[in-house]
Parts: C-alpha cells; structure tokens; sequence
C-alpha cells in the first residue's frame, strides 16, 4: 500500500478518483454546445433574416439596374445593353443639381438648429431636477408622435400671416421645430449616461456651465450626438410634406419634391431617370453616415475614469 491509500484507510475516506463523471447535460452546457432547440432557433431566425434582407434587396436593386438600361420598366431585369445615358439625362443644373443644393441648405440648416436646440433643451432635463420635469417630458414625448399633417393647415397660415411663405428661412426654422421633440427625446437619454462627477470636477476648476457642457459633457457622448444628427438629417431629407407647402419658387424646391414632380411628368415615367436620380439623392446620406459614423462607438471611454 502507498502512503496516500494507508492515510485514506486510516481516515476512513475514500481518495478522489482522477476522471469525475459529469452528466450529460451540464457538460453540454460547460463546453458551450447547443442542444436541438438552440440550433433550430437559429436556424430559423438566419432564414428569417436572409427573407428579410431579400426584400429589401430587391428594390436596390432595380435602382441600380434601371439606372444604367434606358429601357427600364418596373420589373428587375438585367439590361440588354448596358449605358449612362440616364445620367447623362439628369446630369444638368435643373434637374438634379439645383434641387440637391436646395436640399442640402435646407436640410443642413434645419439640423444644425435642431441639434443646437436639443442640446440646450436635454441639458436641464438631465442635470436638474424641477416641479415641470415629468409634464414637459411627456408633453416631448406626445409632440414625437404628433403628425405633421394635423399642425400643417394652421401653419402655413401663420406663415402666409408673418410673410414667411416661399422663404428659405422660414422653412428651415419649422423643419428644425418640427424634429425637436424627437432630437430632444435621443439627446437626453445619451446625455444622462454622461457622469455628473466630470461635470463637478471641471466645476472646481473654474469651469461655468455653458464651458462644462462644450468641453466635456460633449465630446463624452460624441457616440450619441452622431445617432441624433444622423436621425434628424435622413428624417428631413427625406420629407416631402413640408417644403411641398411651404416653398412655391421651382428654384428653390428640394429635391424630394422635385422626385415627385420628376416622376410624374407628362403622365409617363422615365424610369432609367427615376432611378438614376435616385442614386445621386442617396448620395448625401451615406456621405453623412460614413463621416459622422466614424464616432459610433467612442465618445464614452473617457467615463470610466471616473471610478476606480
């Protein structure tokens, strides 16, 4: 007998053996593997994902096939013979380059209010606490889901009132109001992810509030001021409603009024056109994603310097 097996006798225990036994089902789980119900549900949730990205698949592209066959029709088809002559079509002033300029001033302008706006607005329903907090929040919250249509008719009556109709101006300001509430909704619930500490470290360094939220609440949540501003740009860009009522002078329509209008002239639809123009009004709002975007994700490391 060994030394281990005399003092396992003498203590009246039993030695541990090297290979335990573990059941089936826990070893399953320890070593990460996926029993029959798991595989299934992924299965059918890849499918589900593959239909879903098929139709909206479709659509994109019958926007790049029509754009170069100037034969197009509705129907995805691949073209006989493959031309640019549907850019060439649209590649002039009135018809695509104008209206993408109208766009960009109008829509740029309304974003810079709203997101400056949003920003003033979010700051005291994050850091203060009054008797009106919970009543404006849910009036923001109401005003989200309002329709721009119902506010429409009373607004362009004030408009024609205080002389604003078939300005610029006057349109990018609604066009800005009118994404308030939902920027304010976005801003805020980025901005209460941002420490107080930082804020009342800068506070005794001399810092005052308008230079606290500029230098440092700001650049701390970079991430979630880029997913407001990307809203609020794709959200005007792509309305039609508002400029439609307020802008009557052909040279200063945007140009998703100017795609309504495109695509109904003379009651027959050039479709090789529709969707050539429709490329290059796309181009803005991946050019914004791919600018802005790259701060996804970042802004909001600096914050873990506050524990430790």
């Amino acid at each position: 007998m060994t030394t281990t097996e005399n003092a396992s006798s003498a203590t009246g225990a039993t030695p541990p053996t090297a290979t335990a036994s573990t059941p089936p089902a826990r070893r399953t789980r320890s070593t990460g593997g996926k029993g029959p119900r798991e595989r299934t549900t992924e299965l059918a949730s890849g499918i589900v994902m593959i239909v879903i990205g098929v139709v909206f698949l479709i659509p994109l592209l019958w926007v790049v096939l029509a754009s170069f066959n100037e034969n197009a029709t509705l129907s995805v088809s691949w073209p006989e013979h493959w031309s640019l002559g549907n850019f060439a079509a649209i590649w002039n002033a009135d018809t695509t380059f104008r209206p993408l300029g109208n766009s960009l001033l109008l829509c740029g302008g309304a974003t810079i209010v709203t997101m400056v706006a949003a920003v003033l607005c979010a700051y005291p329903f994050s850091r203060y606490r009054f008797a009106a907090k919970r009543p404006l929040l849910l009036t923001i919250i109401f005003a989200t889901g309002l329709p721009i249509t119902a506010i429409m008719i009373p607004v362009y009556s004030l408009f024609v009132q205080v002389n604003l109709v078939d300005s610029m101006f006057g349109a990018i300001l609604f066009l800005g109001a009118s994404s308030l509430p939902y920027a304010i909704f976005l801003t805020k619930g980025f901005m209460d992810t941002v420490p107080v500490e930082i804020e009342e470290s800068a506070w005794t360094e001399g810092a005052g509030v308008l230079r606290t939220l500029w230098s440092v609440v700001l650049p701390l949540m970079r991430s979630g001021l880029s997913v407001a501003t990307i809203f609020t740009f794709v959200g005007m860009w792509g309305n039609f409603f508002v400029p439609f009522m307020l802008l009557l002078s052909p040279d200063k329509l945007p140009a998703a009024v100017t795609l309504y209008t495109f695509s109904s002239q003379y009651g027959q639809v050039a479709y090789g056109q529709l969707a050539a123009f429709s490329i290059f009004y796309s181009l803005p709002v991946v050019a914004l994603y791919l600018i802005i975007g790259r701060s996804l994700g970042t802004g909001f490391a600096a914050a873990g310097g506050v524990k430790g």
